[in-house]
């Protein structure tokens, strides 16, 4: 070392030395869950999130992020925030948060919200405050922002589906949420729960016959191969919560902390905007696959659900919110 800091001086010295050693280790790492490919808006936010809070805190603190279900369901990644065996997640209202939390099943009402700014005008107003509340409770963690999943249409490959009557006998799957059960159970369709990394296998075997999701989802997990036809009915506007637990955003200093907020504040404007642009552009890729999508009886559908409404009042936090949601 002596030799090298005479030829080159000390700071040539530090440089040669910062090399062999490499980068200075992150002092937290922050694990950031969510069930999407790399290519779904989800993955935007999180690289997102990512990429402003290791630049903000100058490397102390490392995201890393695992799309696409790896650690598990978001049922299952709901279960590790509770625990503090996991630091983030995505978590859907109809996937991740309505098994544990009642509340949260009101925003996955159908026919609830009117349009996209009707959703975002909900979930970053006092309603959504209050099923955050709920969430935070339930799952020991704190809701940092509310994502969007898009507009969720009916889809199967058996034959078109433009009136309720369509979908009698159809094995449709729907996330684990009890409005959304109830909801295909009321259209006439034989609502089936199952994780959404099942979805495309049980499609190719003929266990269930088609899903809902939005147009993103049919492209990006290419289900696009495994059904034809697609049902406009734009029953739902999926939305999900950005949650980091309390065990691990304890274990930061309060300034990081601080820095967590203001990341996931980005990360949900860059999520935001990625499903924005991306939703106009799944639909016209989808067309040039060859789907089919058919304009439905939107008075039919509204009509057959007045029931999902009576039966999940009280366990959505009761009239009086689902009142604040439509006047919203």
């Amino acid at each position: 070392m002596r030799t090298i800091s005479k030829l080159f001086g000390a700071t040539a010295l530090a440089a040669v030395v910062g090399l062999v050693g490499g980068a200075q280790a992150a002092d937290y790492t922050l694990k950031l869950a969510h069930n999407a490919p790399e290519q779904h808006p989800f993955h935007d936010g999180a690289l997102a999130f990512k990429s402003q809070l290791e630049a903000d805190t100058n490397g102390a603190i490392e995201v890393q992020i695992f799309p696409a279900e790896q650690l598990g369901s978001e049922e299952e990644t709901s279960q590790m925030i509770k625990q503090g065996t996991l630091a983030c997640a995505v978590e859907s209202a109809g996937g991740g948060l309505a098994p544990f939390v009642p509340e949260a099943d009101l925003f996955n009402l159908p026919f609830v919200f009117n349009d996209v700014d009707h959703f975002y005008r909900v979930v970053d107003g006092p309603v959504g405050d209050t099923v955050a509340k709920k969430v935070e409770q339930a799952l020991d963690a704190e809701v940092l922002g509310w994502w969007f999943s898009g507009i969720r249409n009916a889809w199967n490959d058996t034959r078109p589906v433009t009136t309720p009557a369509d979908l009698e006998g159809l094995k449709i799957r729907v996330m684990g949420s009890p409005v959304l059960i109830d909801t295909f159970n009321a259209l006439g369709a034989q609502a089936t729960p199952m994780s959404f990394g099942e979805v495309y296998t049980s499609l190719q075997q003929g266990v269930i016959d088609g899903a809902e999701t939005d147009h993103v989802d049919l492209l990006v997990e290419n289900f696009f191969e495994v059904t034809k036809y697609v049902s406009l009915t734009g029953h739902m506007y999926l939305g999900a919560a950005l949650v980091c637990g309390d065990k691990a955003l304890s274990k930061l200093p309060v300034a990081l902390q601080t820095q967590v907020r203001a990341a996931a504040r980005a990360a949900t404007q860059a999520q935001r905007d990625a499903m924005d642009k991306m939703a106009g552009d799944a639909l016209a890729d989808l067309k040039e696959k060859g789907i089919e999508f058919n304009e439905v009886d939107l008075e039919s559908f509204r009509s057959a659900v007045g029931e999902v409404y009576e039966k999940n009042a009280d366990r959505v936090g009761g009239a009086e919110m689902i009142e604040l949601v439509t006047q919203q």
